[in-house]
């Protein structure tokens, strides 16, 4: 090797703290994902995955905490029952909520990128978990307006009005866990 040029033969994607924190979140997600209590009013229970989201994604940041809900979902996707209600497998992703399944992978892009990209700016964060929300709402609504005939203003109604504030108290609630645990791992080196 010549001088100045660096190795890449012992560069790792990910670290082994970096694997085993994931693992972590991941198992939270797959622990409070399927708890839901079904409401009359919508075939979309209310659930605790989006606060596990906004949790582990405040913890991890973007590139860990987009790997987390990508494997909670593919965890869910492949069998396992993590998603609402203890239910698992590719065809809950053609189900009712499967748009909000997806959607939390883009949820879990737009909030990372604005903690990323912001990391000192409590209101871009916010910013970000807001347009996250929408964008996750859209998936949902799209998919559950396709799903059940309904129209578009129907399916609002059915699957998000409903839900918009247990969602933000979800979000304080996680941030608020959230804080003073990712100081902990930073202070510890395991982020």
């Amino acid at each position: 090797m010549k001088t100045g040029e660096v190795s890449s033969v012992n560069k790792s994607w990910f670290t082994v703290k970096e694997m085993a924190v994931t693992a972590v979140m991941t198992a939270i997600l797959c622990i409070l994902g399927p708890w839901a209590i079904q409401i009359p009013v919508s075939p979309v229970p209310i659930s605790l995955c989006s606060m596990g989201i906004y949790f582990v994604l405040y913890v991890l940041g973007m590139k860990l905490g987009t790997l987390s809900v990508l494997l909670y979902v593919l965890l869910g996707t492949f069998g396992l029952p993590v998603f609402t209600n203890f239910s698992g497998g590719f065809g809950k992703l053609l189900g009712p909520t499967g748009g909000y399944i997806i959607g939390y992978l883009f949820l879990a892009i737009i909030c990372g990128f604005f903690l990323w990209r912001f990391p000192e700016r409590f209101v871009f964060h916010i910013l970000g978990f807001i347009l996250g929300t929408c964008v996750l709402y859209l998936f949902g609504t799209l998919w559950l307006q396709y799903q059940l005939s309904l129209s578009f203003p129907a399916a609002l109604m059915a699957g998000v009005i409903p839900y918009i504030p247990g969602d933000v108290v979800k979000l304080i609630l996680a941030i608020a866990v959230a804080t003073p645990l990712k100081k902990q791992l930073l202070k510890a080196r395991l982020l």
